[in-house]
């Protein structure tokens, strides 16, 4: 929700209501009287908060107390410049003192953007000053804007974004220029106006429309944020559209405290559609929450007399994490404590002391998102005590429960177990089946992917002549360069079997990721052969017939299909349209790229 007006024409002369406005207005600016309301803005995929809007209010009872009274009357004035840089100060030195996580979207207003005082620095170098970063406050510009030079405004964007800040537009559809400010401007977040929300799930002309939105959206590379949601149904249709992120009263008002957690029935809507091939998706990249348990945190002003009570009560409690106003600063461990307190007179010493002198302040923190693999990476480069302990798990650095290394190792076992039934010997990459199931996963999900099949050129001549052995290194090679060029977190990767590979993209920039290994593949192909076959270009081997033929170096041929929602009923035709573009892709010389793009 916009909290900046239109521009609105200066007056030459005021009565005397206006002279009052303008009189109230420049008490509230004297005494920096305005307050900061958040309201909070959730992904809609992971069903969590991802950030919030920053809304101004005037003081409590006035006539100014609406943003839309308090900015008309500030321009009325010719005041909106000093309204407009007071606002974003007071926005973000409430957000810093609530310790805001996440983003923070700040109402720009256009003309405001392009002044030079704001060029110069002056809101990054307060953002600085409070403790907060560039990367955490998004820009958001107002679609219903007067006339404005696009070429400024973008120039202005490019130099914000060069210091760190995110671009947003504003209530997109309320006006007529919001498409072209989207041309022009590119910016990283669209908000959509309320009017295209409310009401969604009963009028297919609206649906219609948010659905071309998300299909700009996903082709420019920008997120699409719903406003206005204001009823489950609204939520559901919104999600089901591919919608990225939503706000609105039905997960929660603005207010002058961080809402931290979504309302329970928000958050069952969002995910109690998830099927199990959803499930699947998730869990081929297992997280780090996979191994929360909760914990009862301490203060650390807790005695230490409490913390023992509640060691003895529990015998298999191996630490209690101490936490304060929700972020975790330091780990008692079961066996540290009672070995203390074992010794003489040292639980009449500690005992009515707090807690926080005999805490470990360094305990190992984990965010919850963090890979498995990765988890485990760090806890061998880490202390040994921290595997026998356990590890504290956060969310956006707040606790969110503890980790013990038995669980973690157990984990990790049955995913080994799991993964080599179904991998290739060979890349130890997963085969057939779960690729399969992958793909399956992504259509009943609804997910858009790029389906890639890699297939090597000219690899069973060089096979014959170089031998197996070799002929395995080329493919190990291979396997190696795919799994390079994958982003871990989106990207699916799997190994067809013998000098065939497919990756199941859903990285939007795949078509690059390609390129890059094209690129790379061409410059190793050459190292791959003896100088004189390297001289020559290539190697002569007989066909079936027995006939000499002369067999170009290695090359990668990759046909693409792009998958869209409800195109493809199975992996069958994924797979077989794969192979199609793949044949293609073949026909053109040297390392190549083809991308199907005729309908399916």
């Amino acid at each position: 929700m916009n909290s900046v007006t239109p521009i609105i024409e200066f007056l030459p002369s005021q009565g005397a209501e206006e002279t009052s406005l303008c009189a109230e207005l420049t008490e509230i600016l004297h005494a920096q009287n305005l307050s900061a309301l958040f309201q909070p803005i959730i992904d809609l995929n992971k069903a969590a908060i991802i950030g919030y809007e920053g809304l101004i209010r005037g003081p409590s009872g006035s006539v100014l107390h609406s943003p839309a009274t308090l900015f008309k009357t500030a321009r009325l004035c010719g005041r909106s410049t000093e309204i407009e840089y007071l606002s974003r100060r007071v926005i973000l030195g409430s957000f810093s003192k609530l310790f805001g996580n996440g983003k923070i979207f700040l109402n720009i207003s256009p003309d405001i953007l392009l002044q030079q005082g704001f060029k110069t620095g002056e809101t990054l170098k307060y953002i600085e000053e409070i403790g907060l970063s560039a990367q955490q406050v998004i820009i958001e510009i107002t679609e219903n804007i007067p006339t404005v030079d696009y070429s400024q405004l973008r120039e202005a964007v490019l130099h914000y974004r060069s210091m760190g800040f995110e671009i947003a537009i504003d209530d997109l559809g309320e006006g007529f220029s919001g498409l072209r400010l989207w041309s022009e401007l590119r910016p990283d977040y669209v908000k959509i106006d309320q009017h295209f929300i409310q009401g969604i799930n009963l009028d297919p002309i609206k649906r219609q429309f948010v659905h071309s939105i998300q299909e700009i959206a996903r082709k420019s590379g920008a997120k699409i944020i719903a406003e206005g949601i204001e009823t489950e149904a609204e939520l559901l249709i919104v999600q089901e559209i591919g919608i990225a992120f939503g706000q609105g009263y039905h997960i929660a008002r603005p207010n002058a405290e961080l809402v931290l957690h979504m309302p329970t029935e928000v958050y069952k809507a969002l995910t109690k559609h998830q099927t199990q091939e959803q499930q699947h998706i998730h869990n081929s990249i297992v997280t780090v929450e996979r191994l929360i348990r909760h914990v009862a945190p301490v203060r650390p002003d807790c005695l230490n007399d409490e913390v023992y009570e509640r060691f003895e009560k529990s015998s298999d409690l191996i630490s209690i994490p101490v936490v304060m106003n929700e972020r975790p600063v330091g780990l008692i461990g079961r066996f540290n404590m009672i070995d203390r307190f074992a010794r003489p007179f040292r639980r009449e010493l500690y005992g009515k002391k707090t807690c926080e002198i005999l805490m470990d302040k360094s305990p190992l923190m984990i965010d919850k998102s963090v890979d498995l693999h990765e988890l485990s990476d760090l806890i061998l480069q880490s202390e040994s005590h921290h595997l026998a302990i356990g590890f504290i798990i956060t969310d956006n650095d707040k606790y969110v429960g503890m980790g013990s290394g038995h669980d973690l190792l157990r984990l990790i076992t049955t995913m080994q177990i799991e993964a080599a039934r179904y991998a290739n010997p060979l890349t130890l990459l997963p085969g057939n089946v779960p690729i399969n199931e992958h793909i399956d996963g992504l259509l009943d999900a609804s997910l858009p992917f790029v389906a890639c099949y890699f297939d090597l050129d000219h690899f069973k001549p060089y096979n014959d002549v170089y031998g197996y052995q070799k002929g395995d290194e080329v493919i190990q090679i291979a396997g190696r360069l795919l799994k390079d060029i994958c982003n871990p977190k989106l990207d699916f990767l799997g190994h067809v079997g013998g000098d065939d590979f497919i990756i199941l993209f859903r990285s939007e920039d795949w078509e690059q990721r390609c390129e890059k290994l094209l690129k790379i593949f061409g410059e190793t192909s050459p190292t791959l052969y003896n100088s004189t076959d390297r001289k020559k270009g290539g190697i002569r081997s007989e066909d079936r017939q027995g006939k000499k033929i002369f067999h170009d170096l290695l090359s990668f041929s990759i046909g693409a299909v792009i998958v869209e929602p409800n195109q493809f009923d199975s992996y069958h035709q994924v797979s077989s349209a794969a192979a199609v573009a793949k044949k293609l892709a073949k026909k053109i010389e040297g390392n190549s790229l083809f991308v199907e793009r005729r309908q399916i």
